[in-house]
C-alpha cells in the first residue's frame, strides 16, 4: 500500500511506574495511511501478573480476574505486535508515558527497544498549537467536536481511534487530505464576485467653486485617456 504509514497506539496499565512493578494491561494500535485510518488494527489484553488496583479498574473496566483469564503475557504477543507496527512512526498522546511502558516490556522480554525518534507526541503538538489550553485527549476531542459516545471507559483501541481523529485535526484537518493518494488537486468551489451597483444618486460635492476649477484643470493636464475622465463630472 502506497502512502505514509503511521500507527496510533495506546496502552492501559496498572499504574504510572514503568520502571517499578507496574505493567501494561491492554495494547491497541490503529494503522494510518496518509493520516487516515485504513481499518487495520492490533489489539491485545495482557496479563500483568499482578493485581490491578481498584481505582485503575474504575477507569479501564479491566479487573485482575479478567486479565488472568483473557490476557496473554507480553512476550507471547511481542513478535506479532512488532510485526504489525513495522518501521512506522508511533503516534501517542503523552508519548513519554506509553514509550516508557512499551520499552520496559520489550526489554523484559528480550527485544530491542524503540528509539525516541520513532514517536510522535500529540500532547506536545497540542500544547504548541494551543498554549495554556487544556490538552488532554478528552479536551481535544471536545475542541474538534469529536464524539466520545463510543467510549464508556478508557480502552486502548477506542482511545487509539479517537487519537487518530485528533491527530488528523492537529495536522490540518480533512481538507489537508483531499488530494493525498489520488495525485489530484482538491475540487475547490469557485467564489462568485458580487456585482458593483451604482448609487441611486451621486454623492454631493463638498468642494468650493475654486477647488472644482483647480481640480478640473489638473485632470485635463493628465490627458483624455486617464481613468479620472470617466468619473469626473
Amino acid at each position: 500500500m502506497s502512502g505514509i504509514r503511521e500507527i496510533c497506539f495506546d496502552t492501559e496499565t496498572t499504574g504510572f511506574h514503568a520502571k517499578g512493578d507496574d505493567r501494561i494491561t491492554e495494547l491497541g494500535c490503529v494503522e494510518l495511511i496518509d493520516m487516515l485510518p485504513t481499518g487495520r488494527q492490533y489489539h491485545a489484553y495482557l496479563n500483568p501478573q499482578r493485581d490491578v488496583p481498584e481505582k485503575v479498574t474504575q477507569i479501564t473496566g479491566l479487573t485482575t480476574e479478567f486479565l488472568k483469564q483473557n490476557g496473554k503475557l507480553f512476550e507471547q504477543v511481542a513478535s506479532e505486535f512488532l510485526e504489525f507496527v513495522g518501521d512506522s512512526k508511533l503516534i501517542a498522546h503523552n508519548a513519554n508515558f506509553d514509550k516508557s511502558f512499551i520499552n520496559a516490556e520489550l526489554e523484559k522480554s528480550g527485544f530491542p527497544t524503540f528509539s525516541d525518534d520513532r514517536f510522535i507526541d500529540t500532547l506536545q503538538m497540542a500544547r504548541e498549537q494551543f498554549p495554556g489550553s487544556p490538552a488532554s485527549l478528552d479536551a481535544l476531542c471536545k475542541r474538534y467536536n469529536i464524539s466520545l459516545s463510543s467510549r464508556d471507559k478508557h480502552g486502548a483501541i477506542v482511545d487509539s481511534e479517537l487519537l487518530a481523529e485528533v491527530y488528523l485535526q492537529l495536522k490540518g484537518g480533512r481538507m489537508r487530505n483531499l488530494d493525498l493518494g489520488s495525485g489530484q488537486s482538491p475540487d475547490i468551489t469557485s467564489i462568485t464576485k458580487n456585482e458593483t451597483k451604482e448609487r441611486p444618486s451621486p454623492l454631493l460635492c463638498n468642494l468650493t467653486g475654486d477647488q472644482v476649477k483647480s481640480h478640473k484643470k489638473y485632470i485635463e493636464s493628465l490627458g483624455e485617456k486617464m481613468v479620472w475622465n470617466k468619473y469626473w463630472r
